[in-house]
């Protein structure tokens, strides 16, 4: 009897223990939640599951810590105050870094024409071919961090809205700052499942349960901007809709994630042709063959999670095994980053 009493106290002993490190941990770690290591599937072969997002296959994480939201505009702000950072989008833009976006033979534009700047969507009054992006996005010159959609637009009252028109070079610059890092792709899906392994989005399997709205995505009929909901089609302060399995926001909807990765088209069915991964890093390069007017080769990084512009009729990227590859000097305006720590 004795024995078990001692036993008994101390695995209470123990627990208390490991709260303590945790609370400890996380005091260091302000505003990210725990991700604790473990095996899942990757990708999907749902249905819904565009070529790329295939084959399924296992992958295991290490447990690591994620920022519970993506990054806001006032974090952001502190960033540029300690650093003088410039942004890709304030500064004209290097051809060098541009031409190999274009295909070969493409000629360099006149300087009236490299101006800072990023893209922008205006939407359009009535429904199009899904097949031409240009009719819905605009470059818009002045538009930036502080002005998103535009030199008239700005985020006063939106400290803790999500940072948007950053290019991968600028979520990583910041992530320096920090101490901290762009999770890889697998630390990305493996935390937006929440421990809902093979669910089609990050709360289930159900788009709105109840009728509930749990992420914020196109109202409408893409890419038409409806009056009713126009002031719909705009990113939302951060933490709006409901935390997944793990505490994160977002990370469905909203706007897109930067992550570490290149972006290969195949790269799950390189990766599916082992038992099971561990920790991946993703591919050494780029492969995205589905853009003719580009080079297959062009550089470009993983974004994850969808955004504000995703509905059922166009992308339906809000699920969590969703993905596209973007050229890491594209600023966009549905487009943030969040970020992890070991």
């Amino acid at each position: 009897m004795a024995t078990l009493r001692n036993c008994f106290w101390l695995a209470i002993l123990g627990l208390i223990i490991m709260l303590v490190v945790f609370i400890i941990q996380s005091n260091k770690h302000p505003g990210m939640a725990w991700i604790p290591g473990g095996e899942f599937i990757m990708g999907s072969n749902s249905s819904l599951a565009r070529a790329n997002e295939q084959p399924a296959h296992k992958v295991r994480i290490n447990s690591f810590w994620m920022d519970k939201t993506d990054v806001t505009n006032a974090q952001f702000a502190a960033f540029v105050k300690a650093t003088g950072y410039v942004t890709t989008a304030e500064k004209k833009p290097d051809w060098n870094t541009l031409k190999v976006q274009l295909l070969p033979g493409i000629p360099k534009p006149s300087e009236q024409f490299l101006r800072a700047g990023a893209m922008v969507f205006v939407g359009t009054e009535h429904p199009v071919p899904l097949d031409d992006a240009s009719q819905w996005w605009r470059f818009v010159p002045g538009a930036d961090w502080r002005h998103p959609s535009g030199p008239g637009s700005n985020i006063i009252g939106k400290e803790n809205y999500p940072v948007v028109q950053v290019s991968y070079e600028d979520a990583k610059a910041f992530a320096k700052w920090a101490g901290k890092r762009l999770p890889t792709e697998a630390e990305w899906e493996f935390a937006a499942r929440g421990g809902l392994n093979a669910a089609n989005y990050v709360w289930g399997d159900e788009f709105r349960p109840r009728g509930k709205r749990m992420a914020n995505t196109f109202e409408g009929n893409f890419p038409v901007v409806d009056p009713a909901y126009k002031s719909l089609i705009n990113p939302s302060k951060v933490a709006t809709y409901p935390p997944n399995g793990y505490g994160l926001y977002d990370m469905a909807g909203n706007v897109w994630q930067w992550v570490a990765d290149w972006y290969h088209a195949d790269a799950f069915a390189i990766e599916a042709q082992q038992s099971i991964i561990l920790n991946p890093l993703g591919p050494n390069d780029s492969f995205d063959p589905s853009h003719p007017n580009e080079p297959s080769n062009a550089p470009k990084r993983v974004i994850r999670g969808g955004s504000f512009l995703c509905d059922p009729n166009f992308c339906m990227s809000y699920r969590p095994s969703a993905r596209r590859g973007v050229d890491p000097y594209s600023p966009m305006e549905h487009i943030g980053f969040r970020l992890a720590q070991n």
